[in-house]
């Protein structure tokens, strides 16, 4: 298929989600994650109207963003190392996977010198498994306690990250959860503003995230495919 043709059956797909829950297709962001394909690439997702560009390193995305950065919101949704916070403030408008107090700290003060707010998603390590990044639920609630001291942090949402050897029915136990902690976290108060929005679904699983809440999907290989001539 042909970018345009793939961006369609993916619209598609998301509104046949949406129908079966009784949500509404409005309420779905996509994030093109680009980190496969070249600027090129990248720039005709842009002209085809997708907004949100997700990358996961910045070495990677520094040609793209350099090139396309005005064009789009950029959203950092890989692992973050702290020394690294400087090389995407001020050029990612969200992350996508702030997970410990020490890069809450560090994105506080980078933010705060650039006279700035970043937006931001807790992750969380709904699964359990060793191989996933993210802090565990029961921590969830007295970080946020703490980020709500550092007033150049927004916390929009949580994200988690699905098994990836699994079929998208096995993702469904994860996706609920994470929605079940929010909606806990919500009800306890944790933020002065209630947390809106759940980051997860990937391209073998975004219809059963729909299904269970997703407000943000990150979608690769399924909606911008490999290179094309």
């Amino acid at each position: 298929m042909t970018l345009k043709q793939r961006i369609a059956h993916v619209h598609q797909k998301v509104s046949e989600a949406c129908e079966r829950v009784g949500r509404s297709p409005e309420e779905i962001n996509i994030v093109a994650v680009t980190k496969y394909v070249s600027t090129e690439q990248t720039a005709r997702v842009l002209d085809e109207g997708i907004l949100h560009i997700g990358e996961n390193r910045w070495q990677n995305a520094k040609p793209k963003w350099e090139a396309l950065g005005e064009r789009g919101v950029w959203h950092f949704i890989g692992q973050l190392q702290s020394n690294k916070v400087k090389d995407v403030i001020g050029k990612f408008a969200y992350i996508h996977s702030l997970d410990r107090l020490s890069l809450a700290r560090e994105l506080e003060r980078q933010a705060a010198a650039a006279d700035l707010t970043v937006k931001a998603f807790v992750q969380v390590n709904i699964s359990g498994e060793a191989s996933k990044s993210g802090m565990p639920p029961e921590e969830t609630f007295e970080f946020l306690r703490q980020t709500e001291l550092l007033p150049h942090i927004e916390v929009v949402g949580l994200m988690t990250m699905a098994p990836l050897d699994g079929d998208a029915e096995a993702a469904r136990p994860v996706f609920r959860g994470l929605r079940e902690l929010r909606d806990e976290l919500n009800a306890r108060g944790a933020c002065s503003r209630p947390i809106e929005h759940l980051s997860m679904g990937m391209s073998g699983d975004f219809e059963v995230a729909i299904e269970e809440g997703a407000t943000w999907l990150r979608l690769g290989s399924i909606l911008v495919g490999k290179e094309e001539d």
